[in-house]
């Protein structure tokens, strides 16, 4: 993604198209450190200091009320830390939007970091302090931080790219929050800041990513397509465009942006609710949904889970299991590079739908080699193969491509409430899969496999027939494609319409050049 060489020429451009230029590159950097990656790395840090919380809640229990904890009310208790972050993560998808419209994608990230920064100081003062209930709220804090950092990182990413390289750009997403779960796992090591005496350190350290994008991200410019669309600043909006792409490329952009705001014809933000009740954008919303619950309904926390025993079966010893799971995230990290550098090329429908079928093979060899675990030598080890493949097939494919097309099937207007629907609906199934999987795990053994199979195969049926490639197309290019399925028998009325009013546009730029 970075050398700097030529590719062919775009049908319909007279220029070569470059590879990102090191100000595209170092923006996403930017903007991935403090967004997707505190998600990722949250997620994963709270798993290593676990027994140590546990002595934690004992020990400042006893001393404040000097009796033991209830076991029950121990399990209650952490159940609550771990899963009071899903809570605030929901609360922040569903600010998220607003708080991109109101300070722009730009300043509702540096604003978001204020948040993590909270969070990080209310979790490392509760062990010294001795109150449990600051570490419950910093959690909360930190969850509405990726909640935030979820909705409008990808939106921003996918305002600032060019369209043909739009996809590997977005990819940002994914590469930082994969990331952030591989340094989690990396910093969680008892060796590190997974031990007994620096698990506060450890949770505080989400201080650092905020840190460094209030020291980077400032450097960048604002949305473009929000700085003219949505502010109606067309002098910013150019500059921010020549900071992005260059002098000599951005005039390309800004008339595709221009097109954008003219079609919209000053039309303000809707509010996620105006989303359900718009015809204009009843397929792309149920797209969203179905993708966004096919992603987190997929069976990658089944894997999660069986990953241990897996590894126990092949012969691995239990205190190398946490360096072995590292593996897993190296996996995730491998497969978002290599679908950041597929995705411009290979498209969009063909990487998510032969994502979602390979899961389903694997999910039904993994169910057949777990019944069979204990017949043969070799099958823990065709277990395991399952379980790494399962993931790389999963990062390449739903893992990465879900948030990149949430971006692509909306205009401006419809773009931020479409993040907060994607959002609400993450977090929601998050949290599902969370309560229900133990009890579907203690019912149904290795065979609920054969349920996240099925889903994995509908999902791809669904995307195969629905979705349509937007690999080097306009948003506006995109919002055609899905005028059949939205208007049926009026879709050839609604073409003509909007044929004229593109020729109407055409007219507009040439006499404003």
């Amino acid at each position: 993604m970075l050398r700097m060489e030529h590719q062919p020429l775009l049908r319909g451009s007279s220029s070569p198209c470059k590879l990102p230029s090191w100000t595209l590159f170092l923006a996403v950097c930017a903007v991935g450190i403090g967004g997707t990656f505190q998600y990722g790395y949250n997620v994963s840090i709270i798993n290593a200091p676990t027994q140590h919380i546990h002595k934690f809640l004992n020990e400042t229990w006893s001393s404040r009320y000097h009796k033991e904890l209830n076991p029950d009310l121990l399990t209650f208790l952490w159940s609550v830390i771990a899963s009071i972050f899903s809570l605030g993560g929901l609360c922040g998808a569903l600010i998220g939007g607003s708080m991109a419209i109101r300070l722009g994608r730009k300043g509702a990230l540096l604003m978001n970091n204020v948040i993590a920064i909270l969070a990080s100081i209310l979790m490392g003062i509760s062990f010294p302090t001795g109150l449990f209930e600051l570490l419950i709220a910093g959690r909360f804090l930190i969850g509405i931080n990726s909640g935030v950092g979820l909705c409008v990182q990808p939106l921003y990413i996918g305002e600032f790219a060019p369209k043909h390289l739009r996809g590997g750009l977005a990819m940002g997403t994914s590469i930082f929050l994969t990331g952030g779960i591989l340094t989690g796992q990396v910093i969680g090591l008892r060796e590190l800041l997974g031990g007994e005496k620096h698990w506060p350190l450890l949770l505080s350290s989400s201080c650092i990513p905020a840190l460094a994008q209030l020291l980077f991200l400032p450097w960048f410019p604002e949305s473009p397509r929000y700085l003219l669309i949505d502010r109606g600043d067309e002098l910013s909006c150019a500059k921010a465009l020549k900071r992005f792409h260059g002098s000599s490329e951005y005039r390309r952009e800004m008339e595709d942006i221009q097109r954008e705001c003219f079609a919209l014809d000053g039309e303000k933000p809707k509010k996620p609710w105006q989303l359900f009740t718009d015809p204009a954008v009843r397929w792309q919303l149920i797209t969203v949904i179905v993708m966004t619950m096919g992603q987190q309904l997929s069976g990658i926390n089944a894997i999660y889970f069986y990953a241990t025993y897996v590894f126990e079966q092949a012969g691995i010893v239990a205190e190398k299991i946490p360096y072995v799971t590292l593996g897993t995230g190296v996996c995730e990290c491998l497969t978002a590079l290599s679908c950041g550098l597929l995705i411009d090329y290979v498209g969009r429908r063909c990487l998510i739908i032969g994502g979602y079928l390979l899961m389903t093979l694997w999910c039904t060899v993994l169910t057949f080699s777990l019944t069979y675990q204990e017949l043969y030598s070799w099958v823990p080890y065709m277990s395991m193969m399952c379980v790494f493949a399962f993931i790389l097939s999963f990062g390449l494919g739903p893992g990465g491509i879900t948030n990149t097309l949430t971006a692509e099937l909306f205009v401006q207007s419809s773009r931020p409430a479409a993040y907060m629907i994607a959002g609400t609906v993450s977090w929601i199934s998050f949290f599902t899969v969370g309560m229900l999987f133990p009890f579907i795990v203690n019912g149904l053994k290795q065979y609920c496999f054969v349920v996240f199979l099925l889903e994995c195969f509908f999902v791809a049926a669904f995307i195969f027939l629905i979705i349509p490639e937007t690999k080097n197309k306009s948003f506006l290019e995109i919002k055609k494609e899905f005028h059949k399925l939205n208007f049926g028998r009026n879709a050839r009325r609604k073409e003509t319409e909007l044929y004229e009013r593109r020729q109407l546009q055409d007219e507009f730029l040439k006499v404003s050049a």
